[in-house]
């Protein structure tokens, strides 16, 4: 009898455990019918922005690991996902639903992020779970952006993020990734926090971070692109100055393009180094549209074009090229890449309006995932390349 029970305990943990396994496989294959029948902007910008909405205060969970068998095993160890991942794709989500009230008024949207303002952040304005990686300078940059609310209230939590910073600049004046990781600058970085050091130093006067911001982009334009091409390496080392990883990661080239145009925005006009910035815009755009594919997306390899097409890559590099189609001489090609890139993630959109076929989170320098499917931080670009400044005209 005993025996009998021990043996049903066993088969209804397997098939759990197997059903874990399965469910997502079978969710997707679901989820996937009658993928990119989109046709009308306005539709897919409404679909989007209600995925969008609702994963702000109920975020995915992003798998660290590619394993998809039992898979159970990294639950159990914490390997499945990790906190600092969740900044940068609520970063996004916030960064595209700003973009849209700047549209639409939107009561509902407005309160979404106010709640997760209230979850984010104490009554002091500081942090209630103080953040210990640079990943999250974009959320703070992302809170910076929205003008429906008093951003001033959370000055102490930005003032945090500063010190954050501050404290993981390393021997030669950039930021470090990681702490653990003092002899290595990754283009990561560029995307985390450029935009929100130069945002925070205009608004409270403070031209320390603006120099910071800028002199990660110079060095990183030194050290880590390639000569010929003006694309990022996914890192390089400090003492050798050698590229590390792959030229032409996908989404090395978005955190590089993100870092770029809004820091770039953020400048005031006149700003001395306004112009300095715009130069690199001009380089790394012509880079950019001459690996976009014929359909209008970039691969996550982008000089190879048998490696398989990524959703965040395109998603980021499309709102770079409508903030480069901002300088005159090079409008009318970036408009055309943006539009492009507009149609063909329309075509990878699911019924419930999640965008698919993103690749998931890398591993290490040159280790790159080979699972592709939804994220939030594809969701959000996509959500601010749509609605960005009266998008049908632009796109």
């Amino acid at each position: 009898m005993l025996f009998e029970i021990a043996a049903l305990l066993l088969l209804g943990l397997a098939v759990l455990v197997v059903l874990i396994d399965v469910a997502p496989i079978f969710r997707d294959w679901l989820s996937r019918i009658h993928i990119g029948r989109y046709e009308d902007k306005e539709h897919w910008n409404s679909s989007i922005t209600k995925a969008g909405m609702k994963w702000l205060n109920r975020t995915p969970k992003i798998k660290v690991t590619d394993n998809t068998r039992f898979v159970v095993l990294d639950m159990l160890r914490g390997n499945y996902t990790k906190s600092a991942i969740q900044h940068w794709q609520e970063a996004s989500l916030l960064l595209g639903l700003y973009e849209y009230l700047r549209h639409s008024r939107d009561r509902k949207t407005e309160d979404e992020i106010r709640t997760f303002l209230n979850a984010k952040f104490d009554a002091a304005g500081g942090w209630k779970q103080k953040p210990g990686q640079i990943d999250a300078a974009i959320l703070g940059y992302a809170v910076m952006k929205l003008d429906f609310v008093d951003v001033n209230r959370y000055r102490k939590a930005f003032d945090e993020i500063w010190e954050l910073i501050r404290d993981h600049i390393g021997e030669d004046g950039t930021v470090q990734y990681r702490k653990s990781m003092k002899h290595y600058r990754y283009v990561d970085t560029i995307g985390f926090i450029c935009p929100f050091l130069v945002a925070y130093g205009t608004r409270y006067g403070i031209k320390e971070c603006v120099t910071l911001a800028v002199k990660q982009l110079q060095e990183y334009e030194r050290h880590g692109m390639h000569g010929k091409y003006y694309i990022p390496s996914h890192a390089y080392h400090l003492d050798s100055a050698m590229p590390l990883g792959l030229y032409g990661w996908g989404r090395g080239l978005g955190w590089f393009a993100i870092g770029l145009a809004d820091a770039w925005l953020e400048l005031p006009a006149g700003h001395g180094s306004k112009a300095v910035l715009e130069e690199m815009i001009k380089k790394f755009a012509g880079s950019v549209l001459d690996f976009q594919r014929p359909d209008g997306n970039w691969n996550w390899s982008v000089a190879r074009g048998e490696s398989r097409p990524d959703s965040s890559t395109t998603a980021t590099l499309g709102w770079f090229l409508l903030q480069a189609s901002k300088i005159g001489e090079i409008r009318e090609s970036c408009e055309r890449g943006a539009s492009l890139a507009v149609r063909y993630l329309m075509k990878v959109t699911r019924r419930s309006g999640a965008v698919d076929f993103s690749q998931g989170d890398t591993k290490d320098i040159g280790v790159y995932s080979m699972l592709f499917n939804i994220l939030p931080f594809t969701q959000g670009f996509c959500i601010r390349v749509v609605n960005h400044h009266n998008h049908s005209k632009v796109v």
